[in-house]
């Protein structure tokens, strides 16, 4: 079994101390989608949804989440990312979201484009809420990282 990094050795939560790694460079992509009614699609897609440009806020949004990913999660270290990018795709009943987040440092950024997506699809949930209350979020997940201690790793299933 793999030793769990964020206990001691008494069972205790804490911090990995990453002080001695060597920063190389790390990439992490996280995808995740938003399922919605063909009335909700369509707003989003033809801009008419009465809170504004849904995709371009849910984008701002996953990316200030990315960046605050150390305050929100207790044992992550405070990141400063080189980029994070997201990325959408309208899909036949709803939307289909994708971060990458990179940077040279001594821990990964995995933590960062989960949140990313996390956040851009919470936000288009609140945008489109008013025409579909019965939204479902689903599938949130790292579908690759690279670099590393551990190396590169990418999902099986992964498109």
């Amino acid at each position: 079994m793999t030793k769990l990094t964020h206990l001691d050795e008494r069972g205790q939560a804490r911090m990995v101390d990453v002080g001695a790694k060597a920063a190389t460079h790390r990439v992490a992509i996280a995808g995740g989608r938003i399922r919605m009614n063909a009335e909700a699609r369509a707003a989003i897609t033809t801009g008419a949804v009465a809170k504004g440009d849904v995709l371009a806020t849910a984008r701002i949004a996953g990316i200030m989440a990315a960046k605050r990913t150390g305050e929100l999660i207790p044992l992550c270290h405070p990141l400063g990312l080189d980029a994070i990018a997201i990325d959408f795709v309208l899909e036949d009943q709803g939307v289909y979201a994708t971060a990458t987040a990179s940077l040279t440092a001594k821990t990964g950024v995995e933590m960062e484009a989960m949140t990313a997506v996390s956040i851009a699809l919470l936000t288009i949930y609140d945008m489109a809420k008013a025409i579909d209350k019965g939204m479902i979020i689903e599938t949130v997940r790292l579908i690759e990282k690279r670099g590393g201690k551990s190396g590169n790793w990418r999902a099986s299933d992964a498109p």
